[in-house]
């Protein structure tokens, strides 16, 4: 529900001509700020004439608009001409910038550039739209013609949007990109990033605008966990890609470099992503908690390969990067096989995918499973192993539970024949839920 709120500002004649703030407080977890703002601009003075009544009118306001951070920066100012404005992450009017609506005091800034005598009082009326988590689809590995694909960032969004996604990651070679060079497309997310590209392994640094001050290349492995250090420091979101990619394996030791997540799904499903399942399989059972993504490693146009293939789809607070990117390294996804694939929800309790509960107080999962096909085969995989749970006679859905034995984890998988004859692959793979042992 939106929180309202009214301001009154009056400015003095004697104010005329100088630039005031009005401050206000930014409600945490606000997604979208709308502001709108009225004050009487015009007088009118009735002036006789012979065959009637004529009513002249005169200007004796003028009240410009600006909005500014708690740090002091500017998002924006547009004169007088708009009465309203509409702040977000991801969105703004025209004349002010898309930015995080952080908590704290925001300033009104009001602009006197013409006072009547008697002053003049003004109404602000301001919304605050709250986050709310809901299911967002997106693709976190593509590239543009920046690097060596063969089309813009612009069209890339616009192909993206085209296919059902809510959002898309620029990750061209080794290439920074800014959120501010990026296009604003309606109805699509586009987050900055670059995939570091070495002889020896590949990784996508996520959500900044310059992960390191040096050059990319390095040529020991101090310096590579330099920049790695780095990006992480400065916010990135770091994601081990394709470690088993035939032409570049990760061959660097994972445990000697931070990192988020691992994209366990690059492309169409083939051997080298069912390895790097196995990898992300062994490092939960060892007690990692390490979150999965997935991405098309979109260039151009292919068979098999678009943007969406696989589609990470995330249960964020918002659309923004700052959110979208946030519940990626919390584990709060699951990736499909395209955006109309199957979809998932996996609950224990009140904990969704990627969260932990305690194993002597929740013992079990629910999950719900729409847009199965006929063959389908549902399985639950835990720290001891397997469990077929279904294997759809129909197309349908399904919804159902399991308790585990002892504590780990749990997630679910979507198997399905592709081609009539071939093996069961992946057609969804979820992150798990974390059952802790007491201390």
């Amino acid at each position: 529900m939106e929180n309202q709120i009214t301001l009154e500002f009056f400015v003095d004649k004697t104010q005329a001509g100088l630039y005031l703030t009005l401050p206000f407080d930014m409600p945490p977890d606000t997604e979208t700020l709308s502001l709108s703002y009225r004050y009487e601009r015009h007088q009118g003075t009735d002036i006789p004439v012979e065959q009637g009544a004529f009513t002249a009118r005169q200007e004796i306001n003028i009240i410009d608009l600006g909005l500014i951070t708690p740090d002091g920066r500017q998002v924006g100012a547009s004169g007088s001409d708009k009465t309203q404005i509409k702040v977000s992450e991801t969105y703004a009017t025209p004349g002010y910038k898309p930015v995080p609506l952080v908590p704290g005091e925001w300033q009104i800034l009001v602009g006197a550039y013409k006072v009547a005598e008697a002053g003049v009082a003004i109404t602000y009326e301001l919304s605050f739209t709250p986050k709310q988590r809901r299911l967002l689809k997106g693709d976190l590995h593509a590239h543009t013609l920046a690097s060596d694909g063969v089309v813009s960032a612009a069209e890339l969004g616009q192909r993206a949007r085209r296919h059902g996604l809510d959002f898309l990651a620029i990750t061209d070679h080794n290439q920074m990109v800014s959120a501010e060079a990026l296009p604003q497309i309606e109805g699509i997310t586009l987050i900055p990033g670059l995939e570091w590209t070495h002889f020896k392994g590949h990784a996508n640094f996520l959500g900044v605008d310059k992960p390191y001050a040096e050059p990319f290349f390095a040529n020991d492995f101090e310096e590579i966990q330099a920049r790695f250090r780095t990006a992480h420091e400065r916010g990135a979101l770091i994601v081990i890609n394709h470690p088993f990619e035939e032409i570049c394996p990760f061959q660097f030791d994972l445990n000697r470099l931070p990192f988020d997540c691992i994209e366990v799904w690059n492309g169409p499903m083939r051997e080298s992503n069912l390895k790097a399942i196995g990898l992300w399989q062994q490092l939960l059972e060892a007690g990692k908690k390490v979150s999965i993504t997935g991405g098309s490693d979109y260039h151009r146009d292919q068979l098999f390969i678009f943007p969406g293939g696989p589609t990470t789809c995330v249960f964020a607070k918002s659309a923004s990067p700052t959110d979208i990117l946030a519940a990626i390294k919390h584990g709060h996804a699951y990736l499909t096989f395209a955006p109309n694939g199957p979809s998932l929800e996996l609950t224990a309790g009140d904990a969704i995918m990627g969260d932990s509960v305690s194993f002597a107080n929740q013992r079990e999962i629910q999950f719900s499973a729409e847009g199965l096909q006929v063959g389908d085969m549902l399985r639950v995989i835990t720290n001891q192993g397997s469990t077929p749970i279904l294997e759809a006679k129909a197309s349908g859905k399904f919804k159902g539970g399991y308790a585990l034995d002892a504590p780990g984890f749990a997630r679910v998988e979507i198997l399905r024949a592709f081609v009539p004859g071939l093996p069961l692959l992946p057609a969804l793979v979820s992150n798990p839920i974390y059952f802790d042992a007491e201390d």
